[in-house]
C-alpha cells in the first residue's frame, strides 16, 4: 500500500491539547486544521476502513454542514491492531497535517493514537453516495477559488493553498468537494474509466454524478477553463489486492467503495477491493480515415502522427507503419515527430536519421505498395531535447508520385530559413530560427514548400513539436493556478514559428499553408492563443466542425487533450475535412503504440 505505506508521523510533541471535540471540528471548514499540532482527547467516531497502516474513523456527532469532513485517518500501525471496522472507539491523539512533498496539499490526520477504548462493536457501516446520499455533487469546471475562475490562466503559481489555506466551497470549487469529504468512507456508482491505469493500476473515474466534456468514448475532455474536477482517481484497494492494467477509456466498473483521501499530489479513492470491469466499449479502435487521397491536387491527405521515439530498431515500427497503412490510408504527405537518429538512444554521437525513415518508408511499402520518400534536416548533437541519445526531430514523408518539394535546397541544422519574394523559401527544407534560446533542448520546426508533379499548386508546410510540458505540478496541487511547465518557452517558440507563417501571407494572402504536429499545448491557452493570433491560420478543428469534446489525441490524468494541431490558411479552408484517429487513446496500455493519436486531413491545394 504505497500510500499508507509512506506516511509518516512528523509532528512533535505537542505542548497545547484540546478535550473532548469532534472529527468535524478538527478538519474544520478550511483546508487545514486549526488544530494542527495539538493533542486531543475523547475523539469518538465508527471505524469504517482499515489499511495496512491505519484506519478511517467518521464522528458519531455528525456535522450537518458541508463544508467539513466527519472522518479523519488515524495513522499507526500499533492502534491499527486494536480495532475492527464497525467498532464504535474513543481516542486521544495529535493532530497532523502530513504531505510527501512541498508540491501537494496537506491530508489532515491524527497520529500517535493511544487511550484507545472501545464503546460498541458491531455497528453497521454505511458509505455516503456520492451524488445520491448528499445533497452536493462534485463541481464540473472550477478546482480551486484561488485560480481566477481558471485552472490554465496565468500567471501560473500565484498563490498557494498551503499559504491562504481558504474557506471550503465544496459546491463551487472542486478540491474543496473533495477535501470535504476526506477520510469518509463513499460510493461511486456506475463508474466510468476515464483513463488507462498508471503503473500502480489507479484509475480516473467519474460516476453516476453530473459531468462536462464527455466524449463518445465516455472520457471527459479538456475544454476552456474547465479540465473536469468532477473526476477522482482510484487508488490502491485496501485490502492488497491489485487494481487491473488493462483498463480502457469508457469501460463500464462496477460501483466502488473506498476511503476518500489525499496522496501525491491527487484526491483518491483508496477502495475496498480492486476495480471490476463489467464491459467495454465498442469498437475496440477507432475506424479507419474516411478521408481518401485521389492522388490530384483537389483532395490530397495530410497526416500528422507523433511515433514516440522512432528507431530503426524500435518494436514498434512496423505498426506504426501499419498505422498509417491501415488507419491514415497512405496519406500523400505525413508530418513526423519524435524521430529519432539511426541508433536510437545510444548516446555515441551519431545524428542522422536516413535509416530510421527508410526502415519506415520500407514497412510502409511492404505493407500497402505505396512508396514514399522523405526529407529532414538533421539537428546539432544533443541540442534538441527528448531521450538522452536519440536526437529527436521532426521529418516529413510524402508520395513522389503525386506531390514534390519545390526547387529543393535543404539548409542544415544551424541556417535559418527565410521567406523570399514569391512568396519562397531560402531553404527547401529548412528550421525556423534554429539559434534562438526559444529552442534550447526542444525540437526546431521544419518549413517546406511543396508542389504536385505540374509544377501548377504550390503550398506550404511547417512542421512543429514545441517543448514539453515538464516541470508542470499537479493540477490538483497546491500550486494555484497550477505549474504549466515551460510555457513561457512554447510562448516564445510559438511567437517565431508564427511570425514566419505571417511572413509567407504578407507576401500572398492567398498562400496555402499548413501547420500540424506536437504543439505540447491545449488551444485554449496562451502559446496555440498567440500562435493563432500572430500566424494568421485558422484551426483546422474549427473548419471541420469537430465537436470540441471530440478534439483529443492524449490522454493524461483525467483529461482526454488535445496537444497535436493542424491549422490552414484560409485559402484551404473550402471543403477541408478532418478526423482524429483513436488507435492509441482507445486501447489498451500494453496495446498502444504510441502514446499519441494521428489525425488526417482532406485539402484542396489546386491554385
Amino acid at each position: 500500500m504505497r500510500f499508507l505505506a509512506t506516511v509518516v508521523a512528523a509532528a512533535s510533541v505537542c505542548s497545547s491539547f484540546a478535550t473532548a471535540i469532534t472529527i468535524s471540528q478538527i478538519n474544520g471548514y478550511k483546508f487545514l486544521s486549526d488544530y494542527n499540532g495539538q493533542a486531543v482527547t475523547g475523539v469518538t467516531g465508527l471505524v469504517t476502513a482499515k489499511g495496512p497502516s491505519g484506519f478511517f474513523l467518521r464522528s458519531t456527532t455528525l456535522d450537518l454542514d458541508p463544508r467539513s469532513s466527519n472522518s479523519i485517518y488515524v495513522f499507526g500501525s500499533s492502534a491499527l491492531k486494536n480495532v475492527t471496522v464497525g467498532d464504535i472507539i474513543t481516542l486521544d491523539a495529535n493532530v497532523t497535517e502530513y504531505r510527501s512533498s512541498r508540491d501537494y496539499l496537506y491530508l489532515t490526520e491524527l497520529i500517535s493514537a493511544k487511550n484507545i477504548k472501545i464503546l460498541s462493536q458491531g455497528n453497521a457501516v454505511k458509505p455516503i453516495v456520492i451524488g445520491e446520499s448528499l445533497l452536493k455533487w462534485p463541481p464540473t469546471e472550477q478546482f480551486s477559488s484561488l485560480d481566477s475562475l481558471d485552472v490554465f490562466g496565468l500567471p501560473n503559481n500565484k498563490s498557494q493553498i498551503s499559504t491562504e489555506n481558504p474557506w471550503l466551497w465544496p459546491l463551487l470549487f472542486g478540491l474543496d468537494f473533495w477535501e470535504s469529504l476526506s477520510g469518509e468512507l463513499v460510493t461511486v456508482k456506475n463508474p466510468t474509466a476515464l483513463s488507462k491505469p498508471n503503473q500502480y493500476g489507479d484509475t480516473w473515474v467519474s460516476g453516476s454524478w453530473r459531468v462536462t466534456g464527455k466524449n463518445g468514448r465516455g472520457g471527459l475532455t479538456s475544454t476552456d477553463r474547465d479540465a473536469n474536477p468532477e473526476a477522482i482517481l482510484i487508488g490502491d484497494p485496501l485490502d492488497g489486492s491489485d487494481n487491473p492494467e488493462d483498463t480502457r477509456l469508457g469501460d463500464s466498473l462496477a460501483d466502488i467503495t473506498g476511503v476518500v483521501t489525499q496522496a501525491f499530489g491527487f484526491y483518491r479513492i483508496l477502495p475496498t477491493r480492486n476495480i471490476t470491469v463489467l464491459k467495454s466499449q465498442t469498437p475496440d479502435l477507432h475506424p479507419p480515415t474516411t478521408l481518401i487521397s485521389n492522388n490530384k491536387c483537389d483532395k490530397i491527405t495530410i497526416g500528422s502522427y507523433n511515433v514516440e521515439n522512432l528507431s530503426p530498431n524500435s518494436a514498434i515500427l512496423p505498426s506504426i507503419a501499419g498505422h498509417i497503412v491501415n488507419y491514415l490510408k497512405t496519406p500523400t504527405l505525413v508530418f513526423l515527430q519524435e524521430i529519432q537518429d539511426n541508433n536510437g538512444a545510444t548516446n555515441n554521437g551519431v545524428v542522422d536519421a536516413n535509416v530510421t525513415l527508410t526502415t519506415l518508408i520500407n514497412s510502409i511499402r511492404e505493407q500497402s505498395g505505396v512508396s514514399y520518400a522523405y526529407t529532414e534536416i538533421v539537428p546539432v548533437d544533443g541540442q534538441d531535447g527528448g531521450q538522452p541519445g536519440g536526437n529527436i526531430r521532426v521529418a516529413y514523408i510524402y508520395q513522389p508520385s503525386v506531390i514534390r518539394l519545390r526547387n529543393p535546397n535543404p539548409g542544415n541544422s544551424t541556417t535559418a530559413n527565410e521567406v523570399l519574394a514569391g512568396p519562397e523559401l531560402k531553404y527547401n527544407p529548412g528550421r525556423i530560427a534554429p539559434s534562438d534560446s526559444a529552442w534550447t533542448a526542444s525540437r526546431k520546426p521544419l518549413a517546406a514548400a511543396w508542389e504536385t508533379l505540374d509544377g501548377k499548386n504550390k503550398f506550404f508546410t511547417m512542421n512543429v513539436h514545441f517543448g514539453s510540458k515538464g516541470g508542470s505540478s499537479s493540477i490538483e496541487g497546491d500550486a494555484r493556478p497550477p505549474v504549466n511547465g515551460a510555457i513561457s518557452n512554447r510562448e516564445a517558440q510559438a511567437t517565431l514559428a508564427a511570425d514566419f507563417i505571417a511572413q509567407i501571407l504578407e507576401k500572398d494572402r492567398n498562400a496555402k499553408v499548413i501547420s500540424a504536429g506536437d504543439f505540447n499545448e491545449f488551444a485554449f491557452v496562451a502559446p496555440q492563443e498567440i500562435f493563432v493570433k500572430n500566424s494568421g491560420l485558422l484551426d483546422l478543428d474549427e473548419v471541420a466542425g469537430i465537436s470540441k469534446v471530440e478534439r483529443y489525441t492524449y490522454l493524461f490524468d483525467m483529461n482526454c487533450q488535445q496537444l497535436d494541431h493542424m491549422y490552414v490558411s484560409r485559402a484551404l479552408t473550402k471543403g477541408a475535412k478532418f478526423e482524429h484517429i483513436h488507435v492509441n487513446t482507445w486501447a489498451t496500455y500494453d496495446n498502444q503504440i504510441s502514446d499519441h493519436d494521428p489525425s488526417v486531413a482532406l485539402l484542396n491545394v489546386c491554385q
